[in-house]
């Protein structure tokens, strides 16, 4: 039988107009240090987030969005950030913040494979 792991999570939020609180669910950022993976996951629905806000920049958002991407792969192109160890990039990355992209808190649970818990919360809280 296959252990189960603890692992984190957060939804990453758009938020048009910070002002109003209101926000939409595009992603998930998952981290488990005992497999030492941390990825994250979005889909960004452009027609949706405009009816939050006609002004808003997709592209722009998109842009923000892929650079969490890299910073969660730790890939060389992702500065200082997305060189800091696994725990000091989820941590970073879920920090509290009062911009257009934000996380939710941070959830745990517990999961066989977490790359099939990813696609099970995008599922659950993004689609």
């Amino acid at each position: 039988m296959q252990e189960l792991h603890l692992f984190e999570y957060a939804v990453i939020r758009v938020v048009p107009r910070v002002e109003r609180d209101e926000f939409l669910n595009v992603g998930v950022i998952l981290y488990c240090a005992r497999k030492k993976y941390l990825k994250a996951a979005y889909a960004l629905d452009g027609e949706r987030l405009k009816a939050f806000s006609a002004k808003l920049d997709i592209a722009d958002i998109r842009a923000h969005l892929d650079s969490l991407m890299l910073i969660c792969s730790g890939a060389k192109d992702s500065g200082p950030i997305g060189q800091l160890d696994l725990p000091s990039r989820f941590r970073w990355l879920t920090a509290m913040r009062s911009t257009v992209i934000q996380t939710s808190r941070v959830h745990p649970g517990f999961c066989k494979d977490a790359d099939l818990k990813l696609e099970f919360l995008m599922e659950e809280q993004v689609y």
